[in-house]
């Protein structure tokens, strides 16, 4: 049999050993070949023999195989599977360049190789739910920051949940999550209490939802609802959510004040003692609980939506403002930038809108907080936030550095 002609590439080895490399390279063209050259068998077979050969070939002959085989249609399962595990710059060819890499390739590569690997596919076109979910399991920020940012990767729910859940302590990941298209109000509204001044304006703009259709299909039942006397507290629940009205009017009966505005003219004659913000609460239609993280925020921000979901004028607002001792002017006398965000933040947003955000807030902070709920928080059972419902996980993730954690 005659031996085939040495290319080039073949004549001066890197190692000093011709015949290995020169089998290197025709077995990488074998495995090249198209399937009307060598069939699927043939082929496994080859690259089976071309593993063995690998395990003890030098970097430059792995990565040069990796570079002839990163452009195939189809890589022999075992060959991707080393290659992915090989180091980065070797890798980083199949991740980058194989259009044929299979989701169960790419997660096993994400499960089994290094950082380096994982942030190179974070990078990848056209990543699915299941790679995007392996991928940000990790925890790591890099990683899971170029995935937020490629915007052909595809996210599953729980995964967008895990990074809301880690944004709390990972402020930069919240930009990029709120850039994504499968972000819902339900994340948006519990992350808004850790985003900072800008992130909490794209919160407002994009998330801060009308009522309006749903009020629309359900006008009737609430008539259904009042002549069972609202004895089911599930439609209860659902149709205080959905209702016009923000405002308590039983609290009234039994409130010392005519009425909201009452509270705040005494909060701003007198100052903000714990009794009275809790009369603010009960009156405003929301739990003390949500009442005192809102009246509490640092930036100010929750207190502007708080009055224009209640119906209280700027006045009230600047009243509260004066009442908690915030200030309004800065040393120069100019306007405080933060009094004057919360002022902006009054204007641009509309009643119904507002009334929404505060009562994802009231449902999530108030009503899905049982007892079982605050030993979680107070235990750090994130791990297990999965067992929670929407508004108990967002509870969860909001009230957790009020307990001190």
């Amino acid at each position: 049999m005659s031996e085939p002609a040495t290319t080039p590439e073949e004549a001066e080895p890197q190692g000093g050993f011709r015949a290995r490399h020169a089998l290197l390279k025709r077995l990488a063209d074998v495995v090249s070949l198209p399937g009307s050259r060598v069939n699927a068998f043939e082929r496994s077979v080859t690259g089976d023999l071309l593993v063995e050969m690998l395990r003890l070939a030098s970097h430059e002959d792995r990565k040069r195989v990796a570079a002839r085989l990163a452009p195939l249609a189809e890589v022999p399962n075992a060959l991707a599977r080393m290659l992915l595990r090989d180091e980065p710059d070797i890798a980083g060819l199949l991740i980058e360049q194989c259009a044929s890499l299979t989701d169960a390739d790419l997660v096993a590569c994400a499960r089994d190789a290094a950082v380096e690997h994982r942030f190179m596919m974070a990078n990848r076109r056209g990543l699915s739910e299941v790679v995007t979910e392996a991928l940000m399991s990790f925890g790591e920020c890099q990683v899971i920051e170029a995935v937020l940012r490629n915007t052909t990767a595809r996210l599953s729910q729980v995964a967008v949940e895990g990074v809301v859940s880690l944004s709390r302590t990972e402020r930069q990941l919240c930009a990029h999550l709120l850039r994504r298209p499968e972000l819902r109000p339900s994340g948006a509204y519990v992350m808004f209490w850790w985003c900072d001044p800008d992130d909490r304006r794209t919160i407002l703009q994009r998330f801060a939802v009308s009522r309006e259709v749903m009020q629309e299909v359900v006008e009737d039942v609430f008539a259904m609802a009042a002549e069972e006397n609202w004895q089911d507290p599930v439609s209860r629940k659902a149709l205080q959510f959905i209702e016009r009205r923000q405002r308590n009017r039983a609290a009234i009966e039994k409130s010392p004040y005519t009425g909201l505005e009452q509270a705040v003219e005494a909060a701003a004659r007198n100052g903000l003692t714990r009794e009275v913000a809790t009369e603010i609460a009960y009156l405003a239609g929301v739990k003390p609980i949500t009442g005192a993280k809102i009246l509490g925020d640092a930036g100010g921000e929750p207190l502007a939506i708080l009055c224009k979901a209640t119906g209280l004028a700027k006045t009230d607002l600047t009243g509260l403002w004066r009442s908690m001792r915030r200030p309004e002017t800065a040393e120069d006398g100019s306007p405080h930038p933060i009094w004057e965000r919360v002022q902006v933040t009054y204007d641009m947003l509309a009643v119904d809108r507002a009334q929404t955000v505060l009562r994802y807030w009231n449902w999530s902070l108030s009503s899905a907080l049982t007892p079982a709920l605050l030993r979680a928080i107070r235990d750090g059972e994130e791990d297990e936030i999965d067992d929670y419902s929407a508004p108990e996980r967002a509870a969860m993730l909001a009230l957790a550095e009020n307990f001190g954690r």
